[in-house]
């Protein structure tokens, strides 16, 4: 009887390991099509996943380009990939074939989470409907920002203020800008979706920037990655509840805030994005087909959060690390700030006109740190050529924006720090094509406009205000990144001093 047991245990497990052998052949059939990328080969399974170092996906992305060519392929579990590389495939991918690569990988975690398909906010919504009528919504919000009695540029001046005083508290002593950056631009964020901002020492405040941290730590684990490959995996009530702990922390903060900001609002009379979504879910009352709904409010909130604090603030720290480590630099943006804008007012919107060499170092800061290396996955909604290869329906897409930022056709000098990229022979500001931190096409960063007030206000306040040095003592830092979903600048001290 226990031989007879165990002989159909082990048929059960030969079945079962056809059966997965089977299913992993099936989703690897376009690897056997016509004119479809090559690659390296993938394990039964898990695909190349264990071929990427997830310390350094970007590094590992090179080595498999400088192999494989502009445009490759891998196996991500049970999804196909293209990496496309290059300012002539990226283009080609973004720009030239947009309406057949728009598209978003499905993400079963945010089901999981209960987020439907008319409720997947700005950043990860399928290529559709709701995120034409969201993304609609999120750029008239921000352009048309009078909703309450400040403008944003007034919200984002205040904030400079209030972070170079904090600056100021440290004396002249060592510290990390990083933490006073980061409650900054969520200040800013804050402004946006409830029209107020919080004291830096607010334990509310603190609290929840210790719950963004935790959710983007789990966003850029890689279990999230096997849950949205291998979906299976939701099923198992231990590892999810350990994995979303943060996630659904975060979002119940919201909910809360979102709740009380809803009991205070005076309908028609928004005061921010919140109560202007809030008029739009009332509006869209029995149209099953409306995005604007309370699930959507919390995932838009949650997008703005998440996305517009970290790369914002990242770009920001990357900026004083580069000012340090040039102080030649530092100066001549000083020097223009003096003649532009000088000591008796703060830094308007309009003074970018006139201030190319500052304009050109902000740039250059975006450029050379490259926080974003592989942009947002998009996905082809229908069969695609690019490069001469075919790419099917369905197939994940990263484009590769490191190697347009760095790309030596494109910049003179790729792997240094060097704003003259953005000058023409006459000290002009010039925007080169291949300039696209914010990514291209349909999908670009919609909150662009919002960054880019946020970098040139907060980076010409702090110059106007302090000169920034390397602590006397301390090693000069290093200017390589380091990759943790993002690319970060490397731990780093510095002095500011009051000019």
């Amino acid at each position: 009887m226990v031989l007879l047991s165990g002989e159909w245990l082990g048929s059960v497990a030969v079945a079962v390991v056809i059966f997965l052998l089977l299913v992993d052949l099936m989703h690897r059939r376009a690897r056997w099509a016509a004119h479809y990328p090559p690659g390296p080969t993938p394990l039964p399974g898990l695909g190349n996943l264990l071929q990427l170092d997830r310390k350094d996906i970007p590094r590992s992305i090179d080595r498999l380009r400088y192999r494989y060519g502009n445009v490759f392929s891998l196996q991500l579990a049970w999804s196909s990939a293209i990496v496309v590389s290059g300012p002539a495939a990226v283009r080609e991918v973004l720009v030239e074939h947009r309406e057949d690569t728009s598209d978003r990988p499905p993400s079963p975690s945010l089901e999981h989470l209960g987020f439907g398909p008319l409720s997947e906010g700005v950043i990860l919504a399928r290529y559709g409907h709701a995120w034409r009528e969201q993304r609609r919504f999120s750029l008239s919000t921000m352009r048309n920002f009078g909703l309450g009695k400040k403008s944003l540029e007034e919200w984002v001046t205040e904030e400079a203020s209030c972070l170079c005083a904090a600056f100021a508290d440290q004396a002249g002593s060592p510290f990390r800008p990083n933490e006073l950056l980061n409650k900054a631009v969520s200040n800013v964020i804050s402004s946006l979706i409830y029209a107020r901002r919080f004291e830096y020492d607010d334990p509310r405040f603190l609290k929840m920037l210790d719950l963004i941290e935790v959710f983007l730590k789990e966003e850029s684990e890689f279990l999230r990655q096997l849950f949205n490959e291998i979906p299976v995996l939701l099923k198992i009530p231990w590892l999810v509840d350990k994995f979303f702990s943060g996630h659904k922390a975060f979002l119940a903060m919201l909910d809360e805030l979102i709740n009380e900001h809803r009991m205070t609002r005076n309908p028609n009379q928004p005061r921010d994005l919140t109560d202007a979504f809030l008029d739009e879910v009332e509006e869209a009352k029995g149209n099953p087909e409306s995005s604007f709904n309370d699930a959507n409010l919390r995932m838009v909130v949650a997008d703005l959060f998440s996305a517009g604090m970290v790369t914002t603030s990242t770009t920001l720290a990357w900026a004083l690390l580069l000012m340090i480590l040039h102080p030649d630099v530092q100066r001549r943006v000083q020097q223009e700030i003096d003649e532009v804008i000088g000591q008796s007012r703060p830094p308007e919107m309009a003074d970018q006109a006139h201030m190319p060499y500052t304009m050109a170092v902000i740039h250059e800061v975006q450029r050379f740190g490259d926080i974003v290396p592989l942009g947002v996955p998009h996905m082809t909604s229908r069969d695609t050529e690019v490069q001469g290869y075919r790419i099917p329906k369905g197939t994940v897409l990263l484009t590769n924006l490191s190697s347009v930022l760095k790309d030596e056709s494109c910049w003179k000098k790729p792997l240094r720090f060097y704003p003259e990229h953005f000058l023409d022979d006459q000290g002009r500001f010039v925007k080169k094509e291949a300039f696209i931190p914010f990514s291209a096409g349909r999908r670009s960063c919609p909150g662009e406009p919002l960054a880019r007030m946020e970098l040139f206000l907060f980076f010409t306040c702090l110059l106007q205000r302090f000169s920034f040095s390397v602590p006397a003592g301390q090693p000069r830092p290093s200017d390589q990144g380091v990759f943790i979903a993002l690319i970060h600048p490397p731990p780093y001290q510095l002095c500011a001093v009051p000019r």
